[in-house]
């Protein structure tokens, strides 16, 4: 199958002033716009939603603020989104930086969870587990405390041929170690994916 042409992005931004703005993609000349209004609405919902978080009750205390986003694929009808804010409050000790991710299989026209991944029945959440205590036996990653499993519906991304599972700070690594990223290869999980489901387009070769 060959690659699909990818869905065209355009920025957009949210400005509060010289010291706060947030960027964020928008999908732009689809031609099935039902389709593009519905990947744009959640984007827009979940900028505003880190938005929110950081801001709480008190949005007059915010110094700075940013917000970007990274397109992690735009390949084989497969969309992979990853919005970062970052806010440092009057004050604080050290600014504070939240991500979120949106992943669509334009295909169905579906937003994925990371169970849509997988066969039905597939025990994935152990799968993935095991791959990340090995990772961060390897790698030496400083925990908060002992990791035991992913949560059914943990942060993701795709990104080409790898599925990546990450934390929040503060999740089970203390701040200093940034948000702790585990890349997994999707020839290492084939047995358990959906052979005709997102991963298993990725996974092809031609």
């Amino acid at each position: 199958m060959p690659n699909s042409f990818p869905v065209q992005i355009r920025t957009r931004q949210i400005s509060a002033g010289p010291k706060k703005i947030v960027y964020y993609p928008q999908v732009v000349q689809m031609n099935n716009l039902h389709l593009q209004h519905f990947i744009n609405q959640p984007i827009i919902q979940e900028t505003q939603s880190l938005i929110n978080l950081q801001t709480g009750d008190n949005p007059q205390t915010v110094v700075e603020m940013l917000g970007t986003y990274e397109i992690k694929n735009n390949q084989r009808d497969i969309l992979s989104i990853l919005l970062t804010n970052y806010t440092y409050h009057d004050r604080a000790a050290h600014g504070m930086t939240f991500k979120r991710s949106l992943s669509f299989d334009l295909k169905t026209g579906k937003r994925l969870k990371l169970k849509d991944l997988f066969k039905p029945g597939s025990d994935y959440i152990t799968r993935l587990s095991e791959i990340i205590h090995v990772q961060i036996k390897q790698r030496d990653i400083q925990l908060i405390d002992d990791f035991t499993v992913i949560s059914p519906n943990q942060d993701f991304y795709l990104a080409d041929k790898t599925l990546v599972i990450y934390f929040q700070l503060y999740d089970i690594t203390p701040y200093v170690f940034g948000f702790p990223m585990f890349p997994i290869s999707i020839y290492d999980i084939q047995d358990i994916i959906k052979e005709d489901g997102p991963l298993g387009r990725l996974a092809e070769n031609n």
